[in-house]
């Protein structure tokens, strides 16, 4: 059997962790055809197949997994100890966050951080899968949870509120219906299941059925913006809705549940210039936020 070059199967590698040849070649800063290439080429001169190819993406075969489990942790080793080496430019920041706050939330704030430093990139990755930071060329995160992260500088930026919210159409249907009594009102299950916890702490009972269920908040959110039902709406994906006029808010009571939204990045990336001016204007903006929604909603974000 041929030699097989490292950069070949640092490929392999990236492919399989992903799942997805597109982002993958993204990474590496290749195109599909060039990384498919090479995927085939270690193909051939292992001759093993080591991806199944599908129409979400690719698995792994056996041979695969065997190959994985082989040569993953070597690179995962090399990748620890080329942190501390990795160069960073002071001036480029790399940040993930979650998609429903980096479009809802973070976005339409970033203009003014982009207006007072006009030296900063930013390079934003929107993603709901946690950063490796060992592993993958990312400054900082956003995260939603519970926090702490271990290993990880963590920093709360406030907490998560949810009230009922519907669509204005689905309002004036219901006509006199009480907005504060949602047992004869559609509702749409959520993916945490967030209904139970509200109608435990308002002492009503859970509903028979739901018109639908969602299994993730953006098809939830867009469920109720078109009329379903009522949905158990996060205030900082919903927020920005309900001020467009396109959801409103059902009923005076507002629940804060025990996630929040956090700052997150590696013990070595503190000094990092960017990062700190980002850290700072974040922090503001989260101060001022958490501000606003406790005035809203008649609750002191802890």
């Amino acid at each position: 059997m041929a030699r097989v070059s490292l950069d070949l199967l640092q490929q392999f590698v990236q492919v399989a962790r992903l799942g997805n040849l597109s982002r993958a070649a993204e990474q590496a800063n290749l195109t599909v055809s060039a990384l498919s290439h090479q995927v085939r080429q270690l193909e051939q001169r292992l001759e093993r197949k080591l991806f199944e190819r599908g129409p979400r993406g690719v698995q792994l075969t056996a041979e695969g997994r065997r190959l994985m489990e082989s040569v993953s942790h070597h690179f995962e080793g090399i990748d620890r100890a080329m942190v501390g080496f990795r160069c960073r430019r002071d001036d480029v920041l790399t940040l993930s966050a979650i998609p429903g706050v980096m479009s809802s939330w973070l976005v339409p704030r970033l203009a003014r951080l982009v207006a007072a430093h006009p030296e900063l990139q930013l390079n934003l990755q929107s993603s709901v899968e946690l950063v490796n930071f060992e592993r993958d060329p990312v400054d900082a995160a956003v995260r939603y949870g519970r926090g702490p992260w271990p290993g990880l500088i963590t920093e709360r930026l406030f907490g998560e509120w949810i009230a009922p919210v519907a669509a204005p159409s689905l309002v004036e249907r219901m006509g006199d219906l009480d907005p504060n009594d949602l047992s004869q009102w559609p509702l749409l299950g959520d993916p945490g299941d967030r209904w139970r916890d509200w109608f435990a702490e308002g002492d009503a009972e859970l509903p028979r059925r739901y018109v639908a269920h969602f299994d993730n908040t953006d098809a939830l959110q867009r469920g109720a913006m078109e009329g379903m039902g009522v949905a158990l709406g996060r205030m900082v994906m919903a927020r920005p809705l309900i001020e467009a006029g396109l959801l409103t808010v059902l009923g005076d009571r507002y629940q804060q549940i025990p996630e929040a939204y956090f700052l997150v990045y590696p013990e070595h990336a503190k000094d990092h210039a960017g990062l700190r001016t980002f850290r700072e204007w974040l922090l503001c903006e989260a101060g001022k936020y958490s501000e606003a929604m406790s005035y809203a909603t008649g609750n002191a974000d802890p």
